[in-house]
């Protein structure tokens, strides 16, 4: 039995983490991109973490961390803030 959504979910950033993944070298980038469009098909994947004390998850992509809301009401997956991971929880 599958435990996937069987609908495809919008991946919608707020400004201050688009700044963000601006900000983040190319690279990195690239991998942190895969990540998010993976998360319109599975938006709650294996090694996403709910944060203590909110309704936000946390998946790690290397050293970076994307910090993400589900609203599954709508099928909105809302990327929140993203960033190294010594920076992301200050």
């Amino acid at each position: 039995m599958s435990t996937k959504p069987s609908a495809t979910y919008t991946v919608e950033f707020l400004q201050t983490a688009v700044k963000q993944f601006a900000a983040v070298d190319p690279v990195h980038q690239r991998r942190i991109a895969k990540r998010i469009d993976a998360l319109a098909t599975e938006p709650r994947p294996v090694g996403a973490e709910k944060l203590k004390g909110s309704d936000y998850l946390r998946i790690r992509v290397g050293d970076y961390r994307v910090i993400y809301q589900v609203e599954d009401g709508r099928l909105v997956v809302l990327i929140v803030e993203l960033g190294h991971r010594r920076e992301i929880y200050r």
